[in-house]
């Protein structure tokens, strides 16, 4: 039998988040077994996901519990999130005291917006993984990276492979592989175009256009972020 010693676990929630990068590991780690799951804001109004619909935090930044896991999903919002005050400094005392310091998707530009990804190597959508070595990681290009207690998720759908990856580093590969067994997460994609490398030319601009179109001036905003982590302190 795994060890059911409790566990919480806290991801942020932000205008425009991906809600597959929070709910697709959401619904993995809940079934870590006496598992507490908290959604973290600035308040408690809804949250707009970039889906068109709203999830409802749990706690706000002042009375959010010290979490054992913080997660930090990615979205179009992320770079707000990244200019945010408020939310850096909560990222950054939540990380200090979780065993677990984790991200999926662009969420690991904001851990490293917070200077947490210095020295560690990681993983981010491939769109932009260009950035992480700007914010001090060592970019990999692998699905799910573990470095010591930070553990960094792809892109979206990769949360579900970060969540079972986890749950197999706290309760075992037994008990991750059931959990597997009941989502019946046995993926085979109708067509062989999620990553750049598989996907026609004519895609990959659709996309790249698509998220400019979401996102204006994403690329510069992040390089701004990176700048500010990686400027000398007085």
């Amino acid at each position: 039998m795994p060890d059911l010693s409790p566990i919480r676990v806290a991801f942020l929630l932000f205008p425009n988040v991906t809600q597959l990068d929070l709910t697709g590991p959401a619904q993995v780690l809940s079934r870590l077994g006496s598992v507490t799951i908290d959604l973290v804001a600035r308040d408690l109004a809804p949250v707009p996901t970039d889906a068109g619909f709203a999830l409802l935090p749990t706690a706000d930044f002042g009375g959010a519990a010290q979490p054992d896991i913080l997660c930090i999903p990615g979205g179009f919002g992320v770079n707000d999130a990244m200019e945010d005050a408020a939310t850096l400094a909560w990222v950054g005392q939540a990380a200090a005291g979780a065993a677990w310091v984790t991200s999926v998707c662009t969420g690991a530009l904001l851990l490293g917006a917070a200077g947490l990804l210095r020295g560690y190597r990681a993983t981010t959508h491939w769109a932009s993984h260009h950035h992480l070595a700007a914010f001090g990681a060592i970019p990999v290009k692998q699905r799910v990276v573990f470095d010591r207690n930070r553990v960094t998720g792809g892109g979206v759908t990769a949360g579900i492979d970060f969540g079972l990856a986890l749950t197999a580093a706290i309760r075992g590969e037994d008990h991750a592989k059931l959990v597997q067994l009941s989502l019946e997460y046995d993926p085979a994609p109708p067509f062989a175009s999620g990553s750049p490398e598989a996907a026609d030319a004519e895609t990959l601009a659709r996309y790249q256009a698509l998220a400019e179109r979401s996102a204006p001036g994403r690329d510069a905003r992040t390089r701004a972020a990176a700048a500010r982590v990686s400027a000398p302190t007085e």
